[in-house]
């Protein structure tokens, strides 16, 4: 019921038509990537032929493990390129939002985005702690355009003959993002035997935390959720009515939502459903939400308030809340 009512009127409901199984090829594998501590494999995983979609996967795995190992998993904003230094990380060749101050040039990654964000990721911390690590870029799946009009990215593979864009009930591009989250899991659990495949932590910031977190609520089967900074739409509050709103949101992204979510515009006491209930869908797995306290945009408070409302789920679950209301 929770899950229905976040479908309906915030992200839209996911098509359950099975597209698979999908054609995968290793285009890359280095079994002495950052200095022989890792291993780097680059797959693609082709969702369609004849729109040319496929998701460029980068994974690394510790060389040092002696048996299956953790992963965090998550999409990225520009590229895997971005994500570490590593001069073997292809980089990604689709449509990217501008972005010149890292190297976007019309509209394309260049190699001088290579590692720009690299601290974000933290790549080579994880592997030295015996963690693997996969992403890839969520333009790979869905553009992340302001003139969105839903002609290409994997919405048109679902859609009924002679529609042109998602009914208002139906997913934006979170949904779709939240939906190749999954189909990158699909791909680990059947393909990659150095990883757990019940211990792969779903990841993101901002946009992409409040896809972490609908395709953790969604997927059963990430054995942990973690959001960044997801603010409105994510983890924070809708009832608050502080930092981004619906309003701030119609015009430049409403895509990334329903249509219906643009009914509540200055309406959020009358929303159906709010993000404790999303938190909630986590549970009894574990959840974790970090919120930057100077980012009152994303209204940390907003998201603590979240957790606490979702805290009786798990206790109800045999779980532990949080272990303070303050």
């Amino acid at each position: 019921e929770l899950q229905t009512l976040l479908e309906t009127h915030i992200y839209g409901k996911t098509p359950t038509r099975d597209l698979g199984p999908f054609q995968t090829r290793i285009v890359d594998i280095d079994p002495q990537a950052l200095n022989g501590r890792a291993t780097r494999k680059q797959i693609s995983i082709t969702i369609d032929d004849k729109l040319q979609l496929s998701i460029d996967l980068l994974v690394y795995l510790p060389n040092q493990a002696e048996e299956q190992v953790p992963c965090f998993m998550g999409l990225n904003f520009y590229g895997n390129q971005t994500v570490h230094a590593d001069p073997k990380i292809r980089i990604n060749p689709r449509w990217m939002a501008g972005k010149s101050k890292i190297g976007i040039k019309n509209n394309r990654a260049t190699e001088a985005t290579r590692g720009v964000y690299h601290e974000r990721w933290q790549i080579e911390r994880l592997i030295k702690r015996g963690y693997a690590v996969a992403t890839a870029y969520c333009g790979d799946i869905d553009p992340d355009n302001y003139q969105h009009d839903f002609s290409d990215g994997i919405h048109p593979l679902f859609y009924r003959d002679n529609q042109s864009k998602p009914d208002p009930g139906e997913w934006g591009t979170i949904g779709a993002w939240a939906w190749g989250l999954s189909r990158i899991l699909d791909y680990i659990i059947e393909s990659e035997s150095a990883i757990n495949a019940k211990q792969v932590a779903v990841i993101g910031h901002s946009r992409l935390g409040k896809t972490a977190l609908w395709a953790g609520a969604q997927d059963q089967r990430f054995g942990l959720v973690i959001s960044n900074n997801s603010g409105c739409g994510g983890a924070a509050l809708y009832r608050r009515e502080f930092g981004e709103r619906i309003h701030h949101m119609i015009k430049p992204v409403g895509y990334w939502f329903c249509g219906n979510h643009a009914n509540f515009s200055h309406r959020e006491q009358e929303l159906p459903a709010d993000q404790h209930m999303l938190l909630a869908l986590v549970a009894p797995r574990p959840l974790y939400v970090a919120s930057a306290t100077e980012d009152q945009w994303a209204d940390p408070k907003g998201e603590f308030l979240a957790a606490l409302a979702a805290s009786p789920v798990y206790e109800l679950l045999g779980k532990t809340g949080l272990p303070s209301p303050q």
